[in-house]
């Protein structure tokens, strides 16, 4: 009888390290996310200090696509 509740005791801690392992990990989605979210923020607070910047980059980036849709495919 002893082993029978060793091994359903082994299964429930199995289970428990299972639920706990997956809200973990759900946790740590959630943590990541709300630092992606913040760090975004920051940066569109801080770009939005130098309008310039943005038009810059803007007009560079589109002069790139430009210059490798303009080149011929071999």
């Amino acid at each position: 009888m002893s082993r029978y509740m060793d091994e359903s005791q082994s299964y429930v801690n199995s289970e428990a390290k299972a639920r706990r392992k997956l809200v973990d990990q759900r946790r740590m989605q959630y943590r990541r996310a709300i630092e992606s979210y913040s760090e975004q923020r920051l940066l569109q607070q801080e770009l939005s200090d130098y309008p310039e910047l943005i038009a810059a980059n803007y007009i560079a980036a589109s002069r790139e696509v430009s210059r490798v849709a303009a080149t011929p495919a071999h």
